[in-house]
């Protein structure tokens, strides 16, 4: 059975690309690039804040504070300690890792420790707000505080970028960009068709 002449040329229909063509290796340099710029805003941060935290020991008033108040203190300069370690694993693994054509999986294992250090950093940040809120109130409305605090940094840093991407991945155009798409790299297919087009 043929297909009736319509006057034009049957050829197939050719879908828009939307992803990046590059290679691994190519792929692997910019998710680093990334990863450095991401890292840079967080360290400096966890940086200031750490210092900051360092000096408060010598400050007079910090011989006042009680036995919790105390603890509270050692606990937000541990966290404040690892977070800055977490954010700059990812200058020695470069370190270590240079030179071993190993680009790909430093850059798996960094994106795990910043974002290690981000969690870290968010702890850091309610601890230090508990703590001065505590010392500067001295009321049990320092705990809702941080509380809440904490629940926006959930939001902002968590839920609301899962809820876009869970929103963009049950509309999204297929694509060859292999950040974005989970399917081969060429496969151009109608994915509500399942077959290529």
């Amino acid at each position: 059975m043929t297909e009736p002449d319509t006057g034009r040329e049957s050829r197939p229909r050719r879908r828009r690309r939307s992803g990046r063509r590059e290679t691994s290796d190519e792929r692997a340099d910019r998710r680093w690039t990334d990863l450095l710029q991401e890292v840079r805003v967080a360290q400096t941060g966890s940086q200031v804040l750490f210092g900051f935290l360092l000096s408060v020991v010598f400050m007079p008033r910090f011989g006042q504070l009680g036995g919790f108040d105390r603890g509270l203190y050692v606990t937000t300069v541990i966290l404040g300690a690892l977070a800055t370690g977490s954010l700059a694993a990812p200058v020695a693994y470069h370190r270590i890792f240079a030179g071993h054509r190993l680009k790909p999986q430093l850059v798996d294992a960094a994106s795990r420790l910043v974002a290690i250090g981000l969690l870290l950093l968010a702890l850091t940040i309610s601890s230090a707000l508990l703590l001065l809120l505590r010392v500067a109130t001295g009321s049990a409305l320092a705990g809702w505080i941080t509380g809440g605090v904490m629940l926006w940094y959930v939001c902002c840093w968590l839920l609301i970028p899962v809820r876009h991407l869970r929103r963009r991945n049950g509309r999204r155009p297929p694509s060859d960009d292999p950040d974005t798409d989970p399917r081969p790299p060429g496969f151009g297919g109608d994915p509500r068709a399942g077959r290529p087009s």
